[in-house]
């Protein structure tokens, strides 16, 4: 089988690895690095449970191959928590209820994260369709909407700066 060798740096930790030319990012984050908060749910970018971020955008890793990942900066939801204490936005969705079987929740972390980057205030609506790219069987959304709502405007908040609010949300 073809190999190729990759560089990346995953959770600001410096990996190397040879990887089969037709391996899956999420495989490789799952199988060879031990990432296992990448769910792979159906394996075809409909699901959305696999979203990593690769140079601070939220992608779907199991439309991606590892080849590509080959000298890009990797997040995974493993990377959100510090010192075994969630984070902000985890705390947000377990204040909120936003998770019943938490299969999906990675995706969902790992694209409100993405959107925490733009450095502004979405409206509920807006949210919503950010988000449509992850689905959840279980809980209906609202309480995933509430807590990245409330994750974003507590950010905005911290920056000490004047919200910088998209037109729908004004």
């Amino acid at each position: 089988m073809n190999e190729i060798e990759i560089s990346v740096c995953v959770n600001g930790e410096a990996v190397r690895s040879s990887v089969p030319c037709r391996m899956h990012a999420a495989d490789f984050l799952r199988q060879r690095l031990g990432r296992t908060g990448t769910h792979v749910g159906c394996e075809q970018g409909k699901c959305g449970m696999c979203t990593v971020q690769v140079d601070g955008e939220a992608v779907k890793s199991c439309l991606m191959l590892a080849a590509q990942l080959d000298g890009a900066d990797v997040r995974t939801v493993e990377s959100l928590a510090v010192n075994d204490e969630l984070n902000e936005l985890q705390q947000a969705f377990k204040r909120h209820h936003a998770l019943q079987c938490g299969f999906c929740t990675p995706g969902f972390l790992m694209v409100a994260t993405s959107l925490a980057q733009r450095g502004v205030v979405l409206s509920r609506e807006e949210i919503r369709s950010e988000i449509s790219g992850v689905l959840c069987r279980c809980t209906g959304y609202e309480g995933i909407v509430r807590a990245i709502d409330e994750y974003l405007r507590t950010l905005a908040g911290a920056a000490g700066h004047e919200l910088a609010l998209s037109e729908a949300a004004l």
